[in-house]
C-alpha cells in the first residue's frame, strides 16, 4: 500500500540547458597534481583529506604494494551510445558503454589522468577502494572539481583484490554512461576457473524523448534540482523551472506507478526507467558472452543503476557465490541474486551446452533486461525470456558468512554512531536524521576505533547505503560478510561494523543517486 501520492517522472517534461546548477567551488585538478586541498572548509580538529595522517597511511599501502604503476589515459565527454535498438546521445568515458574495463593486480598504484571534455565539472569515485583519501573524488570534501577543459591525476596503491567500479561523485552524472568496472586480481588467486565476464547492470533515461538525469531530479524534486549543494553541482548549467511552458511540452511522463515488490519491503523505485542494460545493451540486441560447455566461468556483477535493484539468474545453470563487494565469502550455491544498487557480486557457473539468457529483472518495476551465454549453436532467447531461476533459491547478503580469511576480529565497539534514515516522495527530503547534506556536518571516529554504525530506515523506501574509504561487516549476522554497500529496508534495521584504520573525510550515502542528491549524505571524520 502506497503512502505518498507524488511517484517518480521520467523527466522529459522538464527541459534542462545541459544538466543543473553550478557549484560554488569548481577547481580544476592538472595531470600529475596530487589531489588538490578540498573545495570546502573544513572545521578544526579533523584530519585533511590531504594531510600527513592519508600521507602516512598511503606510505604504508605502497611499502606493501608490489611497486609496479600502472598508467591509464581516461576522457570523458558526450558520445553517441548504441544501446542496441536505439541511439542516444550521453556522456561516457572513451565513447563506450560501460567505460573499458581497467584491471590492475592488488599492490599495483594506478595512475589514471582524466581529461574532462564534458560541458561540466566533473569527478571520479572509486566505488569500494579503501584508498588515500585525496584520490575519493568528493568535490567539496577531498577535492576541487575538474573543470571542463581541464584534467585531473588520480594516483592511489590499490589494497584489495576484487570487483570494483568508478563512476563520478558529482551530482547526477552517475545516471549517465560515465561508469566503468575495475577489476583487482589477486597476485594468489585461490579460485580455478576458464572464463571471465564482468557484467554492468543499468537503467537507461538519458537522451530519451529529451530526458536526462537531472530532468528526471528536477520533477521529482519539484523543480528545484536537487539540494544544490557545494561539491555535488548538477553539472554546470541552470535548469528551468518545471513551471516553463518549453519545459511542460518537452516530452512524456512516466509515473512510476505500482512499483511495488515484497522483496524490498514495498516501494521498488522513483524512477520509471525506458531501457534496463547489461553491458550497454538492451534485450532486444542484447551483450553475448562466448564460452565452451563445461567451462567454469567467474561472473563479476556489478549494479550501476541510479534506481534500480535487479534481481539476477543464469537460465539453467546454478551460481556458486564466492565474493560480495570485492571480498571472499563461504561458497554458496544460489539460483538467483538480488543486487542494489553499487553492490557487487562473484559468482561460479559451470556452462551448460547451448545459448542461455542471463537475465536482469528490475525488481518492482514489470520488466527483464539480459545478455546471452552462448557456449553452441541455436538461436538466441526471447527478450522477454523469464527463466525459472528467477524464482528459484533468492540469495541475499544477509545470508553470506565472511571467508575466514577477511572476517571481522570479534570485538567490542568503542563507537557507536546512530543515523536515521529520513524522508519522502511527497517533499523528496532524503536525508539522515532530517538533515540535508553539508560537507561541514561530521560524525566523528579516531583511528584505531572499531565503529558500530547503526541505520534506522523510517521511510517507507528502501535504500542502499554506501560508506567510503572502508568495508565494513554486517554486524547482525553472525560472521557477516564484509561490504562497502547494504541494502536498508522500510521501517527496518542495519547495523554494521567497521574498523578506523583509513584517515580522512569520508562520505556516507544513499547509492540511489536521487537520494544522495537531494540530500541523504553525510560524512564521516576522522579526528586528528
Amino acid at each position: 500500500m502506497r503512502h505518498h501520492t507524488r511517484r517518480s517522472v521520467l523527466g522529459a517534461s522538464v527541459a534542462v540547458a545541459g544538466t543543473g546548477l553550478l557549484a560554488a567551488c569548481s577547481g580544476g585538478g592538472h595531470s600529475g597534481h596530487g589531489g588538490g586541498e578540498p573545495a570546502a572548509a573544513a572545521p578544526g580538529g579533523y584530519v585533511d583529506p590531504a594531510g600527513e595522517e592519508v600521507a602516512a597511511a598511503e606510505k604504508k599501502r605502497a611499502a606493501d604494494g608490489s611497486g609496479a604503476v600502472r598508467e591509464v589515459k581516461l576522457t570523458a565527454a558526450e558520445a553517441s551510445l548504441d544501446l542496441g535498438e536505439r541511439t542516444v546521445r550521453s556522456w561516457a568515458y572513451g565513447g563506450e558503454l560501460p567505460g573499458k574495463e581497467i584491471r590492475v593486480t592488488a599492490g599495483d598504484t594506478l595512475a589514471l589522468t582524466l581529461a574532462n571534455h564534458l560541458p561540466a565539472t566533473t569527478s571520479l569515485h572509486w566505488h569500494g577502494l579503501a584508498l588515500r583519501n585525496d584520490m575519493d573524488g568528493v568535490p567539496g570534501l577531498t577535492q576541487r572539481a575538474i573543470k571542463p577543459g581541464a584534467d585531473f591525476t588520480y594516483r592511489f596503491t590499490v589494497p584489495h583484490a576484487g570487483t570494483y567500479w568508478f563512476h563520478p561523485h558529482s551530482g547526477v552524472q552517475q545516471d549517465r554512461g560515465l561508469y566503468a568496472p575495475l577489476i583487482v586480481e589477486d597476485p594468489k588467486e585461490p579460485l580455478a576457473y576458464d572464463k571471465e565476464w564482468a557484467v554492468v547492470l543499468d537503467d537507461w533515461v538519458d537522451g530519451v524523448d529529451g530526458s536526462t538525469p537531472d530532468s528526471v531530479l528536477g520533477e521529482l524534486s519539484g523543480g528545484m534540482g536537487g539540494s544544490g549543494h557545494e561539491g555535488h553541482d548538477m553539472s554546470g548549467m541552470t535548469m528551468r523551472s518545471e513551471a516553463s511552458p518549453s519545459a511542460s511540452s518537452s516530452g512524456p511522463s512516466r509515473m512510476m506507478m505500482g512499483a511495488e515488490s515484497e522483496l524490498l519491503g514495498g516501494d521498488a523505485g522513483d524512477v520509471a526507467y525506458p531501457h534496463y542494460l547489461v553491458n550497454g545493451r538492451t534485450a532486444k540486441a542484447p551483450s553475448a558472452f562466448r564460452a565452451n560447455p563445461g567451462d567454469r566461468i567467474r561472473i563479476r556483477l556489478v549494479n550501476a543503476g541510479g534506481d534500480t535493484a535487479f534481481r539476477v539468474a543464469l537460465g539453467g545453470h546454478e551460481m556458486t557465490v564466492t565474493h560480495t563487494d570485492g571480498f571472499p565469502v563461504r561458497h554458496t550455491t544460489t539460483d538467483a541474486l538480488l543486487l542494489g544498487m553499487g553492490e557487487r557480486y562473484d559468482v561460479l557457473v559451470t556452462a551448460g551446452d547451448g545459448v542461455f539468457p542471463l537475465t536482469a529483472l528490475a525488481e518492482g518495476k514489470k520488466a527483464t533486461t539480459m545478455a546471452v551465454l552462448r557456449t553452441g549453436g541455436g538461436a538466441a532467447p526471447a527478450a522477454t525470456v523469464r527463466p525459472k531461476e528467477l524464482d528459484g533459491r533468492l540469495l541475499t547478503a544477509d545470508k553470506l558468512t565472511a571467508d575466514e580469511s577477511v572476517a571481522l576480529p570479534r570485538r567490542k565497539p568503542d563507537r557507536t554512531i546512530r543515523l536515521k534514515l529520513t524522508g519522502g516522495m511527497m517533499k523528496y527530503d532524503w536525508a539522515f536524521d532530517k538533515k540535508p547534506y553539508s560537507a561541514a556536518q561530521r560524525h566523528p571516529v579516531r583511528a584505531g576505533e572499531r565503529v558500530r554504525l547503526e541505520f534506522s530506515n523510517s521511510t517507507t523506501m528502501w535504500h542502499p547505503i554506501h560508506l567510503h574509504g572502508h568495508t565494513f561487516g554486517l554486524a547482525n549476522v553472525t560472521g557477516g560478510p564484509r561490504k562497502d554497500t547494504a541494502i536498508v529496508l522500510p521501517n527496518g534495521m542495519l547495523t554494521v561494523d567497521f574498523d578506523a584504520d583509513n584517515p580522512g573525510l569520508w562520505m556516507i550515502h544513499c547509492h540511489n543517486v536521487y537520494h544522495s542528491e537531494a540530500g541523504m549524505m553525510t560524512v564521516l571524520g576522522y579526528r586528528g
